[in-house]
């Protein structure tokens, strides 16, 4: 029988190419075509200084058994190297050969030097002379000035030299382009033909490059970046100050083994075997462009040009009339509130902890953050309600991939305004989403609690699609706070009457609720369920899913990400459709639901995915919802997303993905039709 397991770097890769097949979409707007574009890069980057890295090192180890889907690591890299270069190479094409001629015609201009005007060559040099210069740091390569150590993701460029006073009738040199620069530049309209014209850094400096070697011949520069192993590792039993730690442990995720090398397609062979030998890099992780090696730094030339038209439509997410007509607090008494971003605004949370913050009867607010932004508003109402003197209380998760920086920053803001500041428990990272308010009401405490299924964070709640609960149900705040009562006084896990909790918690009522519905299915009665999540690739969950289809269980998975499970297999999983939804917004939010026979069917909102190190390694919550109004708003999201035509991908059984098609009568876009529902405008 085919393995009925997927190997989880190359499912992510898959999502990878879905994400791609976006910015090829000829239907998605012109400006969001090329941030399409730059969501890719970005997304193989971390693909690479994680996942790639991590696997690349146990190829390299004395491990060599046979992983899932029948690969062992170093067959796996191959079929990863094999697939990214066919990917990157569509990146450019379309890049090249539509998004640029095409933005070219909307007065949008990325101008290469041999299409620069006498003024604009005047203006450049005078920009090069008086902005670029004097930050540049060009280093010739000789015994005394050895390679020079290029920082993570930071673009470079190698310098081909002639000397004829020297013996080495070649030489190089490295020019490491300062992260303070932008990596294009617009032109003075009154230099410009179109109202848009721009000029990426590298041609600056390019064009320059004679002036920072004098008396040289300069053969060729030539663009190239280097992609590192980022992962940090802290033993956390043997750490004392875990923020002392991370703050001596970030700076070397700059400059981690070399994984990936991307340089300029024109590089002549010699000084790409240069580049290879110094940083020691296989052919089949060298990546030859045709356009900028750094192309996710173009992502935010959306917000730089007046051109709403070749952009998806702005629209302003809804706020229930009920939350405006009652302060916070009063609107929560009178029932459970869901909130589905970003349809729905975001800004009832931020002014329930603004009225927390001022409210007299407000004594205590306790909250987790694991993603908030450099800027956070939430961030400085906390720091309000600490200054004002409530117990704020505030478990700061430090260990957030690539948020670290940010975090420590934020829990030094948060101990200098008063709060108390606590980094969870040793060895889980703390990813439940959780806030708690404790008011003085008629004498006698309540409690107020959001639980959510994405980040405290108000950019992302605008681009990623999540669920917010909002509730003061009496059994519910009691698991929340004890909850917080365990990442603070790092107990076990508590006993809970609502809530579900990680480590092992929600992967046990999963399996269980699995089990009643297999045992519903056997007895002749109706079983399904439908889960949507970002990633599965738990074993246990998928033994339990596929025992599940054999029973006749009718099974919806809308997974975005990572899949593991195989769908489709005759005897295993013939009941089980994967889909994946990959349109304007990322989808995040993950709900679970159970059809429970001739009872009331069970509706879940959960921080975790379905993936060993959620289910395992992280302390995460689970929530059921209890109104029956809400659980069928749910209910009826979930069918929308299974209605989808436009944004739906199919998992097929051998592991790959089909677009399905669209309708006759039309396609049915799930995002859109949400924005229809809930927003102002689209």
């Amino acid at each position: 029988m085919l393995n009925p397991y997927l190997h989880v770097e190359l499912s992510l890769l898959s999502f990878n190419e879905r994400v791609l097949n976006m910015a090829m979409n000829p239907k998605t707007p012109l400006l969001e075509r090329l941030k399409f574009l730059c969501i890719f890069s970005s997304n193989l980057d971390e693909f690479f200084e994680i996942r790639v890295s991590g696997l690349k090192a146990i190829a390299e180890s004395a491990i060599s058994a046979e992983g899932v889907d029948g690969l062992t690591p170093s067959a796996a890299l191959e079929k990863i190297s094999e697939r990214t270069r066919h990917l990157v190479q569509q990146q450019y094409q379309v890049l090249n050969d539509e998004v640029m001629p095409q933005l070219s015609k909307h007065g949008i201009e990325f101008l290469p030097r041999s299409k620069w005007s006498n003024e604009q060559k005047k203006w450049l040099k005078s920009y090069f002379k008086r902005e670029v210069l004097p930050i540049l740091t060009p280093i010739r390569l000789d015994p005394a000035h050895p390679f020079p150590l290029t920082i993570n993701k930071g673009l470079s460029i190698v310098v081909d030299l002639h000397d004829p006073e020297r013996d080495d009738t070649h030489n190089i040199a490295v020019v490491p382009a300062p992260r303070a620069l932008p990596r294009f530049i617009r032109l003075p309209e009154e230099l410009c033909g179109s109202e848009y014209e721009y000029v990426y850094l590298s041609s600056i400096i390019h064009a320059n490059i004679n002036k920072l070697f004098a008396n040289v011949e300069v053969l060729g520069c030539y663009q190239f970046r280097i992609t590192r192993n980022s992962d940090l590792y802290v033993d956390l039993e043997e750490v004392e100050d875990l923020a002392r730690t991370l703050e001596g442990e970030l700076p070397s995720r700059l400059y981690g083994e070399a994984i990936r090398l991307e340089v300029s397609k024109n590089c002549p062979k010699r000084i790409i075997n240069f580049l290879k030998e110094r940083f020691q890099i296989n052919n089949d992780f060298i990546y030859q462009v045709d356009g900028p090696v750094n192309l996710n730094r173009l992502i935010g030339l959306g917000d730089l040009v007046n051109r709403p038209q070749i952009k998806y439509q702005n629209f302003t997410p809804s706020i229930p009339n009920y939350l405006g007509q009652h302060n916070a607090f009063e609107a929560i008494n009178n029932g459970d509130i869901l909130l589905h971003h970003p349809f729905q605004s975001f800004a009832p949370v931020v002014e329930l902890i603004r009225q927390a913050a001022a409210d007299p009867d407000v004594l205590v607010i306790k909250q987790t953050l694991y993603r908030t932004g450099a800027e956070s508003v939430l961030v400085e109402l906390l720091c309000d309600a600490a200054r004002a003197g409530k117990e704020v209380t505030v478990i700061v998760e430090l260990m957030a991939r690539f948020d670290e920086q940010n975090n420590l920053a934020t829990a030094e803001k948060l101990q200098n305004a008063g709060a108390h500041v606590v980094y969870g428990l040793v060895g889980k990272k703390t990813h439940a989403k959780m806030l708690m308010i404790v008011r003085r009401e008629h004498s006698k405490l309540k409690r107020y609690v959001h639980l959510g299924t994405g980040n405290y964070h108000q950019g992302n709640t605008r681009t990623y699609t999540d669920y917010g609960l909002l509730t003061c149900e009496k059994d519910i705040t009691q698991d929340v706070h004890e909850l917080f009562m365990q990442l603070t006084t790092q107990g076990s896990n508590p006993q809970l009457s609502r809530l579900h909790q990680s480590p092992y918690g929600i992967a046990q009522m999963f399996i269980e609720r699995t089990e009643r519905e297999i045992q519903n299915a056997e007895n002749g009665k109706p079983a399904k369920i439908i889960a949507k999540i970002n990633g599965l690739s738990s074993q246990s969950i998928i033994d339990a899913l596929y025992r599940a289809s054999q029973s006749g269980v009718k099974i919806h998975l809308i997974v975005r990400g990572i899949c593991c499970l195989r769908p489709g297999i005759e005897g295993l999983s013939e009941n089980i459709e994967v889909r994946s939804i990959v349109g304007r917004f990322l989808e995040h939010a993950r709900v679970f639901y159970f059809e429970n026979a001739d009872n009331e069917s069970e509706v879940f909102l959960s921080s975790a995915d379905l993936m060993p190190r959620n289910l395992r390694n992280r302390i995460e919550q689970c929530t059921p919802i209890l109104d029956n109004e809400l659980k069928s708003r749910v209910i009826q999201d979930l069918n929308n997303y299974l209605q989808d035509t436009e944004n739906a991908w199919l998992l097929n059984s051998d592991g790959g993905y089909i677009k399905v098609i669209d309708r006759p009568e039309g396609g049915f876009n799930a995002q859109k039709n949400l924005l229809t529902e809930h927003a102002e405008s689209y």
